[in-house]
């Protein structure tokens, strides 16, 4: 092989492997970083409707407003607001981090614009609450620099930070004010409640892995946390991060016309997303550890709101954090980001249990979003609202589903009585009552309803077109279509014009129609990212597809903390099976300073792994340093140069471990694809 060929195929692995690799060990399903920053205008967005302004005005009518007291739980115990307005910058300037996009139009004192939801806007201003805050002597919350809380709690040697963010910017931008109002305490033990981004991904920023190694600062989680927060959103991690720039609105601007918050935090920033592995794990209910002289007991949450997560009860403070199982808002049993459908049986079991454990006990709750409760009978009085709202929508659902009702019909049967529809905690500010209740269908029975004639649809645009020739063409969909918006009938309206859509997806007439009936959705919509779908759709329908700069959430922590069967298991992802048929090859990796082998194997256009095991047969084996490795994949070092260094070894037929690589397709260059508007035919070649 030539120096030139070997080149070429060593710059391969560095653009379809290694980048992805660091694009998709991120998690982008909760950090679209960079997008941010570069919102479209809203200069074309429309007034409300008078059908919307009409639904805004009855749809909330019966809710409780003279309850206040969830604002004055948002304020109690203010020490300092954010510096600096709340604006949070990078080493080199940029920002990661703008409160004052939100709380320049969102304020405490005003009425919902006739664009947003009432009920969206009062928890809108909810989040605007930002700051260090006082929960009890000793227990402090940082809460608006991020889509999470941090929490710090006060002990004999030190402080221990409960969830510190999603970005190292952020995380420290927080300490930092809890700094400057209370005494400088070194940080002795950090503790992530479950394994979700914005729950540790700004750890770097309060701690030193130094510190970690040596046993100065202790890391707690729950069983299982690194292993699903690696794993949760790699192998469909370019379609959930797009997804996830329309549920966070990072791709339209704050304001009356644009996004107003997510519900269950103001938005995601986009810092530096950082990891250091957990050195202690909590494995049981009713463990108890003493950290830094506080006794903790914990209750073990697996598989509810994420696959590994914990609450406990501190008896010196009589406080509780039910992490998000249990928070002021109706939470998500499937995230539209897309993920795995939670189960919506075990998550008020875990909440009985806190009542059983602690319901004599506690006197304050906290929750890594939103802000506290004070006082036994209201923190019960929530902990049962919530409970009592998923164990609803998950009995009646399946009440329904027994009796035949399918997954879009159940959501207009399954209404949650006025004993917990009038409840705040209730309301669906980041999940909602019909996804929910798709989400418990799709958990039990699938997404099939059992009907033989949606047993093989045509394709969207397919059917599209059908549709539009049966309704007698283009002009008359567009007539039936502006006169259900016309008569506010949305729903229908989305529906009809959305056939047209994908038929003729260069029909701005057409787009142009769907993002005014998307738009009016969106200012009805009291779930936060179902505002930001809906608004994000309509911008898109009107200006295109953006191709936006992602940032890099991604870090060298992240890689090397996959293991080596997940790095693999996304290869086969990767692999472009049109290009690998009819091939066979087998593939030797060996890493010494890990003590593991594995063999990758080729046939059938399908590439599968054996782990503690290497082939003699092989084509080639290479033999490099996992450390080395996450280097490589993270840009640290170019492969060519770990070659000419002796950090990458090989043996055999080197040109075999260059052809694999040319099968790897780097699955980030489609992060921008279509959602509201058909795929290209062969956008991929």
């Amino acid at each position: 092989m030539t120096h030139s060929t070997l080149s070429s195929r060593r710059s391969l692995l560095g653009a379809s492997t290694g980048y992805s690799f660091r694009i998709m060990a991120a998690g982008l399903a909760l950090a679209l970083a960079g997008a941010m920053a570069h919102a479209q205008t809203a200069s074309d967005s429309k007034p409300a409707s008078p059908s919307t302004l009409e639904f805004n005005k009855n749809s909330t009518a019966s809710l409780p407003w003279s309850d206040r007291e969830d604002f004055a739980n948002a304020k109690r115990g203010l020490i300092a607001r954010l510096p600096d307005n709340g604006v949070i910058s990078d080493k080199s300037g940029g920002k990661v981090w703008d409160l004052s996009r939100f709380t320049g139009f969102i304020k405490d004192d005003a009425a919902a614009p006739d664009t947003v939801n009432p009920s969206l806007w009062r928890m809108s201003q909810l989040l605007m609450e930002a700051g260090l805050y006082e929960v009890v002597p000793g227990v402090y919350q940082v809460r608006g620099a991020d889509l999470s809380n941090l929490t710090i709690v006060e002990g004999e040697q030190g402080i221990t930070i409960y969830d510190p963010l999603i970005s190292a910017e952020t995380a420290r931008a927080a300490l930092d004010l809890y700094y400057q109002n209370r005494p400088r305490k070194p940080v002795v033990a950090v503790i992530y409640s479950h394994s979700h981004v914005d729950h540790a991904g700004g750890v770097r920023g309060i701690v030193d892995e130094a510190d970690v190694t040596s046993g100065k600062v202790k890391i707690y989680a729950p069983e299982g946390f690194l292993e699903n927060y690696v794993a949760e959103n790699l192998f469909a991690g370019t379609a959930m991060g797009r997804r996830a720039s329309y549920m966070y609105g990072n791709l339209v601007p704050p304001g009356p016309q644009g996004t107003v918050t997510a519900g269950l935090g103001v938005t995601t920033s986009s810092g530096t997303v950082t990891l250091i592995a957990p050195t202690d794990l909590i494995t049981k209910t009713g463990e108890k550890r003493v950290i830094d002289g506080i006794e903790y007991e914990f209750l073990m949450a697996p598989g509810s709101e994420a696959p590994s997560e914990m609450m406990w009860y501190l008896p010196k403070f009589r406080l509780i954090n039910t992490a998000e199982d249990a928070t002021h808002t109706m939470h998500n049993l499937y995230t539209l980001r897309g993920a795995k459908t939670r189960d919506a049986r075990l998550w008020p079991m875990y909440l009985n249990q806190v009542l059983q454990m602690w319901g004599d006990r506690y006197e304050v709750q906290i929750t890594m979003h939103h802000w506290p409760t004070w006082g036994n009978a209201e923190i019960t009085r929530l902990i049962k609202v919530q409970r009592d709202t998923y164990k609803f929508i998950h009995d009646q659902t399946l009440h329904y589903a027994n009796m035949g009702y399918t997954m879009n019909e159940l959501p207009g049967l399954v209404t949650l009585p006025q004993s917990l529809a009038n409840q705040w905690a209730s309301r669906g500010y980041y999940g909602s009552q019909s996804h929910n209740v798709r989400a418990v269908y799709n958990f039990y029975l699938g997404y099939f309803d059992g009907n033989a004639a949606t047993l093989n649809p045509l394709p969207p645009a397919e059917a599209g077109a059908r549709y539009v020739a049966a309704m007698g063409g283009p002009e008359a969909v567009l007539k039936l279509g502006r006169g259900a918006f016309k008569n506010g009938d949305y729903r229908w309206g989305a529906e009809l014009v959305n056939h047209l859509v994908f038929a003729q997806p260069d029909n701005q007439d057409a787009k142009n129609l769907q993002a005014d009936i998307l738009e009016q959705m969106g200012y009805q919509a009291e779930s936060g990212p179902w505002r930001d779908f809906y608004l994000t759709g309509a911008d898109e329908l009107r200006h295109g597809v953006k191709k936006l700069a992602t940032g890099n959430p991604a870090s060298a922590d992240i890689v090397a903390s996959m293991s080596p069967e997940l790095l693999f298991g996304y290869m086969g992802v990767q692999l472009d099976a049109r290009k690998a048929d009819g091939k066979t090859l087998a593939v030797n990796w060996i890493f010494p300073d890990i003590n593991e082998k594995h063999a990758l194997f080729l046939e059938n256009s399908v590439l599968n792994h054996w782990p503690d095991y290497t082939d003699a047969r092989a084509d080639v084996s290479i033999t490099v340093d996992r450390a080395t490795l996450t280097k490589v994949l993270t840009k640290q070092l170019s492969f060519e140069d770990a070659i000419k260094t002796g950090q990458v070894r090989f043996a055999g037929n080197q040109a075999k471990f260059g052809e694999l690589m040319s099968y790897l397709v780097n699955l980030n260059q489609y992060f921008w694809f279509n959602i509201v508007t058909p795929q290209q035919i062969g956008a991929r070649q």
